[in-house]
């Protein structure tokens, strides 16, 4: 049997028509909202060099990234599979002398070499905003407020929240002088896995606590504020109270200390948007440093390709027939107006089966 040459690659798929229309309308949407916030659209390169994109955000692993051999520079390039990386870039050296807080946004396609079983797509569109210079509790409510905006603009419903607190278990880690780095880093993968009795056999039994205190984020404070007999996450505790405080009715939010899958980079606050429709998170965004200058910022992703199968049908564009022998004046009139034109080709076309919804007769538009 011949091997077809049509197939695609595994996680890779091609977005026809209604798709495409679906992720166009999310995106230009969420854009917008961005941009009403004061935040400047840039657009770095699909290709990098390896080193370059590993030294920007702690955590990054360009093993995930097909890489080739630049025949030019004969360097490693990578081929992104985040974006953010290259935001922190753009901002430590064309924008080093910006004025801060640094506001920007950012849309485009990124790859994976493999997925993950739960989410098998290798290809994503991936959207956000970064606000660079600013490490503050203000600055965390401004970036998860506008990811709840963003989301909203492009039709999702039924959103929530949940926050998580990335450093949780270094900041308590230091304050025992027995704890070694292979004992933490044992504890953090029971903690992020809630898997409490093997939490017990690495040593962790004092941070059973953690695993409970998750779920409606006032009832999980209060838990984690009964834990934290010495204080010392009094200031951080605080800091998610003022930012679930801003988030008011706009979602529903819950927190999950402990959480560390897709915070590879973040240092105290991170969170995980969902929205009704959509599988798995709709975005992720929290706080962090960025490689090289150390410089603090806040941000958030929001996975478009997602997000559009979750978010309503665009309206019915109002699509004009032109037929043989139309006006080409009367047709641009049309399409000044909003209006999508089909010119007629051929006699025997059908208007209908080629979308369009009217047919321009003389000078008005006839429903079809």
């Amino acid at each position: 049997m011949t091997e077809s040459t049509d197939l695609l690659p595994i996680g890779l798929e091609d977005r026809l028509p209604a798709s495409t229309a679906r992720i166009t309308a999310v995106m230009r949407a969420a854009l917008d909202a961005l941009g009403g916030h004061g935040y400047k659209r840039v657009r770095p390169p699909l290709l990098e060099f390896e080193s370059s994109l590993a030294s920007r955000m702690q955590g990054t692993k360009t093993e995930r990234c097909f890489r080739m051999t630049d025949p030019a520079s004969l360097r490693t390039l990578a081929l992104r599979s985040d974006i953010t990386p290259q935001i922190g870039r753009i901002a430590a050296t064309s924008m080093k002398q910006a004025a801060r807080p640094l506001r920007l946004a950012y849309c485009g396609d990124t790859a994976l070499i493999a997925a993950s079983q739960l989410d098998p797509a290798r290809e994503r569109l991936q959207l956000g905003a970064e606000l660079i210079g600013a490490d503050s509790v203000a600055a965390a409510c401004e970036i998860v407020t506008l990811a709840i905006e963003a989301a909203r603009a492009a039709g999702l419903s039924g959103l929530s929240v949940d926050f998580t607190m990335p450093d949780l278990l270094d900041i308590l880690a230091a304050q025992d002088s027995a704890m070694t780095d292979e004992r933490i880093a044992a504890i953090r993968r029971e903690l992020d896995t809630k898997n409490a009795g093997e939490l017990k056999a690495v040593g962790g039994a004092d941070y059973l606590p953690l695993i409970y205190a998750t779920g409606d984020v006032d009832a999980a404070l209060d838990q984690l504020r009964s834990f934290d007999t010495a204080g010392v996450l009094t200031s951080r505790l605080d800091g998610i109270a003022a930012i679930a405080a801003q988030v008011g009715g706009g979602a529903r939010v819950t927190l999950d200390p402990t959480e560390l899958h897709g915070f590879e980079y973040q240092s105290w606050f991170g969170f995980t948007l969902y929205a009704q429709g959509v599988r798995g998170a709709a975005g992720r965004g929290g706080t962090y440093k960025i490689g090289g200058s150390n410089e603090p910022a806040t941000g958030f992703t929001l996975y478009v390709d997602r997000l559009a199968d979750g978010a309503p049908a665009p309206e019915q564009e109002r699509t004009l027939y032109l037929p043989l022998g139309h006006d080409p004046q009367q047709a641009r009139k049309f399409r000044e107006q909003g209006w999508v034109t089909i010119a007629q080709l051929d006699a025997g076309e059908d208007p209908k089966a080629l979308g369009a919804t009217h047919i321009l007769d003389g000078s008005s538009a006839a429903a079809l």
